[in-house]
C-alpha cells in the first residue's frame, strides 16, 4: 500500500453526489472540453442520486431538485448539469434500490453514495464500479487533496488489492463534545467544573443532595446519559469519557491500536471495569438518570432541559437545544467546560466522526475532471472564495443588509420566512466545511470576520455566547477525537456473530450500572465475548488492517 500511501498526498475528493438511475448512458458521453473562459462547451452532463429523505430542498414556484437556482447556476458558471434522481424513501429504501442495479435489474448512477461497508464491499464485487486512483491523481484539485490527506482512515472500506472504489463524502472532524453544566447550581454550592472523575463524584452528589437550585426540594440530580446503545453514542448525552477516564482510548464500541499496533477492541479493556462499578454506585445513589437504560441521548438530554439534572456531555451546538432550561428556571446559567480528564494526567477521549457515507463510481463514468470541477467549486462556500465568500446565494442563506452580511432570514432585507436552501439543493447531503470549530477559535483569538463560517461565528458570540465558548473549548480539545480504527466490511465472524455479542455487552453493562450484575459479571463478559467469537473476529479485523496499511 505504499503506492496508495501516496496516492493521498496527491489525491481524492468527495460530495454528496450520487447517480440517477436509468439514465447513465446518456451521461456517460465522451468527457467533456473546456473553453477559454473554464466552461463545459457543450455543457457535461452528470447524472447523480441522492436518497429521497435527504431531498431537503425548499423551491419556489416550478422548481425542483433539478430546476432551481444551484443547478442553474453551475451550468451558467462551469457549463455542468447536475441530473438527481431521488430513491427509495429512507436509507433501507435506498439500498433496496442500489442492489436492483447490482442485478442488471435497474441502471447504476454515474455517481452514488454508499453508506455501509458491506454495500461498498457487494459494489466492489459486482464489477459495475471503477477504480479512481488515476482520476484522482490527474484531476483533483490540490486543496481538495489536502484535506483527503487529514483523513486517511476514510478510505479503508474503498480499498481493495490496492485500488480505490469511492471517495468519502466531504471529510471533516466534526465538532468535539464538552460538558454542560449548570453554572448557577456550581456558584451556589461553591463548587468549581469537575477535572477528574473524582471531582465529577463530588459534583454530581453535591447537585443531588445539596438543594443546588436552592427550592428546598430533592427535585435534581447530577449526570444525564444515554444508556440505549453501546455507551458511545458520539454526539449527545454521552456517557464515553467517563470510560475513557480508566480505559484512556480504549473506550467502548470503538478498535483501537495497542502497544503493538494490533486493533482491540475498547468495550473489554479492564479500564471500563472500573467505570462500570462507579457508575453502579453513583446509579444506586439516584446521583445519575435513573431511566438511562430505556432513554434515547436526545430524550435524555431533555432532562437538562426540564432543570432536573445539572450536567450532560454533548456536541456545543446541543447548548442552544437546552436554553429553554430558563423557561423552568429563570436564573439558570449554562456554561461549557472541557471534559474531565484521567487520573494521571492525560486526556479522555471521544469518538471522532469523518464522514457520512462514501462516494462509488459507475464504471462507465468517464468525466471526473468535471466532477472535481464541480465539487470544488462548491468548496468555495468552505474556503470563503470564489463565488461563495460568504454564502451559496445572496438572499437565500445570506444576504446583505446596509453594508453587513447577515445569515438570519428574519433581517434579510426583505425579510424571507421560507428561504431557498442552497446547501440543500446541490449534490451534497450537507454544505462542505473545513472545521466547524476553527471559525469559533479564530474569532476568540480577534481574527478578523472574512470567510461566512467566520462571520457567523462573529455573530453567534452575540446571540449565543454559551454555544460560541462551547466551539472554543472543542477547539482547544480536538485532539481528544479518536476515529474507530476499524470501518471495513463486516468480517466472516462478525457477519454471524457480532449482533449476539453487542446484545451481551449491552446486557452486561446495563445490568452492572443497575445493580442486577455484581460488576464481576464484565469479567465473564469478557471470557464469553472472546469464546463466542471475539476473538475470531478480533483475528479477521488486524488481517484486515495490515492489508489496507500497506
Amino acid at each position: 500500500m505504499e503506492k496508495r500511501k501516496a496516492l493521498l498526498t496527491i489525491a481524492l475528493a468527495a460530495v454528496m453526489l450520487v447517480g440517477g438511475c436509468g439514465k447513465a448512458a446518456e451521461s456517460t458521453q465522451a468527457a467533456g472540453t473546456k473553453n477559454a473562459e473554464g466552461r463545459y462547451d457543450p455543457v457535461v452532463t452528470i447524472n447523480i442520486a441522492k436518497q429521497l429523505d435527504e431531498n431537503a430542498g425548499r423551491y419556489g414556484d416550478g422548481e425542483d431538485i433539478n430546476k432551481n437556482p444551484m443547478v442553474d447556476l453551475a451550468v451558467e458558471k462551469l457549463g455542468i448539469k447536475m441530473e438527481t434522481t431521488l430513491l427509495g424513501g429512507d436509507a433501507n429504501n435506498y439500498d433496496t434500490k442500489l442492489r436492483l442495479a447490482l442485478t442488471g435489474s435497474e441502471e447504476l448512477p454515474d455517481v452514488f453514495p454508499v453508506y455501509g461497508t458491506q454495500m461498498i464491499a457487494d459494489m466492489i464485487e459486482s464489477g459495475r464500479v471503477k477504480a479512481i486512483d488515476e482520476d484522482i491523481e490527474k484531476y483533483m484539485p490540490d486543496r481538495l487533496k489536502e484535506i483527503y490527506d487529514k483523513y486517511p482512515q476514510t478510505f479503508y472500506p474503498v480499498t481493495k488489492d490496492g485500488k480505490t472504489y469511492g471517495l468519502a463524502c466531504a471529510p471533516v472532524l466534526t465538532e468535539g463534545q464538552v460538558m454542560v453544566i449548570r453554572q448557577d447550581w456550581l456558584d451556589n454550592l461553591g463548587l468549581k467544573a469537575p477535572a477528574t472523575l473524582d471531582e465529577f463524584e463530588a459534583v454530581i452528589r453535591a447537585f443531588t443532595e445539596e438543594d443546588p437550585d436552592g427550592n428546598g426540594k430533592k427535585d435534581t440530580y447530577g449526570f444525564t446519559y444515554e444508556g440505549d446503545s453501546i455507551y458511545n453514542n458520539g454526539w449527545v448525552a454521552d456517557p464515553v469519557i467517563l470510560f475513557s477516564a480508566n480505559s484512556g482510548k480504549y473506550i467502548p464500541g470503538s478498535w483501537q491500536e495497542d502497544e503493538n499496533g494490533e486493533l482491540v477492541y475498547g468495550s473489554i479493556n479492564e479500564g471500563n471495569r472500573a467505570t462500570l462499578e462507579r457508575m453502579a454506585q453513583w446509579h444506586a445513589n439516584g446521583w445519575i438518570f435513573q431511566e438511562a437504560a430505556a432513554t434515547s441521548a436526545w430524550d435524555a438530554m431533555t432532562q437538562f432541559t426540564e432543570g432536573k439534572a445539572g450536567i450532560f456531555i454533548g456536541r456545543p451546538w446541543a447548548i442552544d437545544s437546552v436554553k429553554d432550561v430558563t423557561s423552568v428556571a429563570p436564573e439558570a446559567v449554562i456554561k461549557a467546560y472541557p471534559n474531565i480528564r484521567q487520573e494521571n494526567g492525560e486526556p479522555t477521549y471521544q469518538s471522532a466522526q469523518t464522514n457520512d457515507g462514501w462516494l462509488m463510481f459507475n464504471k462507465d463514468f468517464n468525466n471526473m475532471e468535471a466532477f472535481f470541477t464541480y465539487y470544488d467549486w462548491l468548496y468555495d462556500v468552505a474556503f470563503g472564495t470564489g463565488d461563495f465568500q460568504y454564502g451559496f446565494l445572496e438572499g437565500c442563506d445570506y444576504d446583505i443588509v446596509d453594508g453587513e452580511v447577515v445569515f438570519d432570514s428574519a433581517l434579510f432585507d426583505p425579510p424571507v420566512t421560507d428561504p431557498f436552501l442552497p446547501g440543500k439543493s446541490t449534490v451534497l447531503k450537507n454544505s462542505p466545511s473545513l472545521d466547524t470549530m476553527q471559525a469559533y477559535a479564530d474569532i476568540s483569538e480577534g481574527k478578523e470576520a472574512v470567510s461566512g463560517a467566520q462571520i457567523r461565528a462573529k455573530a453567534s458570540f452575540v446571540t449565543s455566547p454559551a454555544t460560541s465558548e462551547g466551539y472554543v473549548v472543542a477547539y482547544e480539545h480536538k485532539d481528544e477525537l479518536i476515529p474507530n480504527l476499524f470501518n471495513g466490511e463486516p468480517t466472516a465472524t462478525m457477519k454471524k456473530n457480532w449482533e449476539q455479542l453487542q446484545t451481551m455487552e449491552k446486557q452486561v453493562y446495563t445490568n452492572i450500572i443497575y445493580g442486577k450484575e455484581p460488576v464481576e459479571a464484565f469479567d465473564k463478559f469478557v471470557e464469553d465475548w472472546k469464546a463466542q467469537g471475539g476473538d475470531a473476529i478480533t483475528e479477521e479485523i488486524n488481517e484486515w488492517y495490515r492489508n489496507v496499511k500497506k
